[in-house]
């Protein structure tokens, strides 16, 4: 695929104000071939699933009672439930090639067709995770502050903080580059000028990439050297053993962080194709690749929110319980040996009063 930079009459602004057109990686306006519409189908698969798997999660969270405990955790599994509904919505449409026109195209394209809404709970995930990872250093590097001074609404505030600011930003950010061409949605390509798009380039992937890697490895490496010295100084007072609720207490913190670092390491082995080749577009590098390439990077980072609850399923252990007790076999295995139990019970209590 040939990426190359034009020049067109941006059709809101005056004829003699020339803006520049970047290669569009969003809009409805991609290539109809047969790598092409296999993606689109490819998409549409992951985003079912995605959309099934994580709405499954949020139940076994409501029934577990976790979405009051771990409410960034609930919010983040909202967040990636979302972006996978849209990823659905807006790949259909895709899929279906709209002549865009007039008012409803306009708006078609703005919203849908530009991935606004997608990429909404893409970046409010990102941010949410971000607040996840803060949250779990202060709770256990800092954990004497955060029993003083965390409180629920500081929570509360972090995951509206992460649909809010990623709405904003999306909305500021696809309104101002989004175009309808030719009946043709072009998403994010019209800039005012190379600085601009170079500059926001720049703090994108600082911002969404770069900074949150840094935050993961150094918070959870924090984290874990706390964990470390923690078990040191047990072992060294192991005297009179710990008791049984805080070693429960213990056993759930951990279970939290492995799942979440689990979580952030898959953040960023998907992520990491895609924001490298974005970053080094808006750079002004010519990248040609191979048409195939070029959807399999997409498609990797896409990935990331259908399989983040699979990883919530395995690795959280009350979400864990609920969704094995969905399963009839495991319901009909436990019931037998509970009778046999009851069983034997009652014909011990007879032999002893014989």
């Amino acid at each position: 695929m040939t990426e190359q930079d034009f020049t067109v009459e941006d059709p809101t602004t005056p004829m003699t104000s020339p803006v520049e057109v970047a290669p569009s990686t969003t809009g409805s306006d991609m290539t109809s071939s047969a790598a092409g519409l296999y993606f689109e189908c490819a998409v549409v698969f992951i985003g079912v699933v995605g959309t099934a798997a994580n709405a499954l999660i949020l139940y076994a969270m409501v029934v577990s009672k976790q979405h009051k405990k771990q409410v960034l955790i609930f919010n983040q599994n909202a967040l990636d439930c979302y972006s996978c509904l849209f990823l659905v919505i807006t790949y259909i449409l895709k899929l279906c090639n709209i002549y865009l026109s007039g008012t409803l195209g306009y708006w078609l394209c703005m919203i849908l067709l530009s991935e606004t809404l997608f990429w909404c709970g893409i970046i409010g995930s990102t941010l949410n995770l971000a607040a996840i990872t803060v949250e779990r250093y202060v709770k256990v590097v800092h954990a004497v502050w955060s029993k003083t001074k965390l409180r629920k609404w500081m929570i509360y505030s972090a995951a509206a903080f992460s649909w809010f600011a990623s709405i904003v930003y999306n909305c500021a950010l696809n309104f101002s580059t989004s175009v309808v061409i030719d009946g043709v949605c072009y998403g994010i390509v019209v800039w005012k000028s190379r600085a601009a798009k170079l500059a926001h380039g720049i703090w994108n992937f600082a911002s969404f990439y770069a900074f949150m890697l840094l935050l993961f490895i150094f918070c959870y490496w924090r984290i874990l050297m706390t964990i470390r010295r923690q078990a040191k100084v047990m072992t060294g007072h192991a005297t009179a053993g710990p008791s049984t609720s805080q070693t429960q207490s213990n056993q759930i913190q951990s279970n939290i962080i492995k799942t979440m670092i689990f979580v952030c390491a898959f953040f960023a082995i998907t992520y990491t194709p895609v924001f490298v080749y974005f970053f080094l577009l808006n750079l002004g590098y010519n990248i040609t690749l191979l048409e195939d390439t070029y959807y399999v990077i997409l498609f990797t980072a896409f990935l990331y929110i259908c399989i983040n609850p699979f990883i919530y399923a395995t690795k959280f252990d009350p979400v864990k319980r609920v969704l094995i007790g969905l399963i009839p076999c495991k319901k009909n295995t436990v019931q037998p040996v509970e009778t046999i139990s009851s069983r034997v019970a009652a014909t011990r209590t007879a032999h002893t009063h014989n």
